[in-house]
């Protein structure tokens, strides 16, 4: 028997302004991941088919990516009327089973999207609601039973007081029927107190009508949790940074203190790393076992290796090999790999380059665009002059070759295999393999010069020397 195909449609218009937001709502971000990219993946991660995301702006189809169906709801007239917006859509997947989703609440899981769905086939179900039952109910549809089946799902604003007090409540998810959904989408209506059409509106039919409509506790009432405001977006990520550290922690990753530590949901961390505090690490990150991040440290869609030092540094779009020892004050930009056992020191930038085994980066230098070699050595104050105002040149420095404190490399040039440069270069043109490139001007010396034009200053700053001299010897 053929796999029975199944579809999602994820609500994610709005436009944030009760985020105070530029971007919409869908795109605030919970351990620095948009709140529509963790449903998203929830989703893709559970096996559906195909996925339609309504939306309201061009950003989210911007983050959205290939891959999903776009359709646009331009007036927000409830959640019924959003579900209606994805009709071409859901006709075109008639016979199928589909799943509704909110690009707001990112918690959705996989356990609970395959449970219900098990669920939802087990019963024959028209729809299958998925709730939870949480202590401060405020704000949510309550699940109402009869006889422990469910007889309706009734919106808080038009809620009783006994129907105020049910803990039970609908989190807005759910598997339908994909016939019956529509069918049930063109009998719904907007008479109620917001003048809205609502999706379980159509559930309210369906029942009406004696369709099975079954209900999915969910196991954990996280899956409930969305964000209308600042202060609901702080609590997602609350929630968030906990649930990732435990993780991480039941992984075997050390960690001397939650402070400051935040973690993205992509990250992938091998046992016997150790994360210090003050440490970002986000995007698709890997982390090697026995590495060391931090203290305050930024790592961002890069992949470090295995017993590497990462001190209080930043990495994005790039990575680092084994045994390498990075920072303090270390700035790895896009595009550059950084190999084995490398040494980059305090106040090092390196941009779109390749960094060979064991080469020595010591302090106050920027390669950019280059391709280094292994074992060099380079000097205090060494700069890589890549771009002429025009265009950006790659420069090439060889196996084993020194390169003197403050030399200047003007891209495009090559420094050859073992070749030495002295310090205070400028260097304009190929330097062969084991060459000694060496531009020294001459030095002029003009005597009684300098003790002309600082006489005033001298002056000055010797009376200053005197008065605190004297005031030392007062005490």
């Amino acid at each position: 028997m053929s796999k029975r195909r199944t579809n999602c449609v994820v609500l994610a218009a709005g436009d944030g302004k009760r985020m105070f937001s530029k971007s919409s709502k869908v795109l605030c971000e919970v351990s620095y991941k948009p709140m529509i990219l963790w449903v998203l993946d929830a989703a893709k991660n559970s096996g559906i088919d195909e996925i339609c995301a309504v939306i309201s702006n061009e950003d989210v189809e911007r983050t959205v990516g290939s891959g999903i169906h776009i359709t646009y709801q331009k007036q927000r007239l409830g959640t019924g009327h959003a579900v209606g917006c994805a009709r071409e859509f859901l006709e075109e997947h008639s016979g199928e089973e589909t799943l509704i989703l909110y690009g707001d609440v990112p918690f959705i899981d996989v356990e609970t999207i395959s449970e219900s769905l098990k669920l939802h086939r087990d019963n024959n179900a028209s729809a299958t609601v998925i709730s939870a039952v949480i202590k401060d109910p405020t704000g949510y549809g309550r699940i109402v039973r009869k006889g422990g089946n469910i007889s309706a799902i009734v919106e808080e604003i038009d809620a009783d007081d006994a129907t105020a007090s049910i803990k039970e409540i609908n989190s807005g998810a759910g598997w339908f029927s994909t016939d019956d959904l529509l069918q049930s989408l063109d009998k719904i209506s907007n008479d109620n107190a917001k003048g809205e059409y609502y999706l379980t509106d159509a559930i309210g039919i369906m029942i009406s009508e004696g369709k099975k409509v079954a209900v999915y506790k969910s196991k954990s009432s996280d899956v409930t949790l969305g964000a209308n405001t600042p202060l609901d977006l702080l609590n997602l990520n609350d929630i968030a940074r906990e649930r990732i550290l435990k993780k991480h922690l039941s992984g075997g990753v050390h960690f001397v203190s939650r402070s400051g530590i935040s973690i993205g949901p992509d990250v992938n961390i091998m046992p016997g790393a150790k994360i210090l505090p003050g440490s970002i690490l986000y995007g698709k990150t890997s982390i090697g076992s026995g590495s060391v991040i931090g203290p305050n440290s930024l790592v961002f869609e890069s992949s470090i290796g295995k017993n590497t030092s990462f001190n209080s540094s930043q990495i994005r779009n790039s990575s680092i090999g084994d045994e390498a020892e990075i920072g303090p004050f270390v700035q790895i930009r896009p595009c550059s790999t950084i190999s084995d056992k490398v040494k980059l020191g305090n106040f090092v930038e390196i941009k779109n380059s390749d960094i060979g085994e064991g080469t020595s980066v010591a302090h106050l230098t920027y390669i950019g665009d280059s391709d280094v070699g292994r074992y060099c050595n380079f000097g205090c104050g060494v700069v890589v002059v890549n771009y002429d105002g025009e265009e950006k040149k790659r420069t090439t420095v060889k196996d084993f070759a020194f390169v003197g404190c403050n030399t200047n490399l003007i891209s495009p040039v090559t420094v050859g295999k073992g070749a030495y440069t002295a310090a205070g270069c400028t260097v304009i043109k190929d330097i062969p393999d084991g060459a000694l490139a060496i531009d020294r001007g001459q030095l002029n010396i003009k005597p009684g010069w300098a003790a002309n034009k600082l006489k005033k200053y001298i002056e000055k700053k010797s009376k200053l020397l005197e008065m605190n001299n004297g005031k030392s010897e007062d005490k």
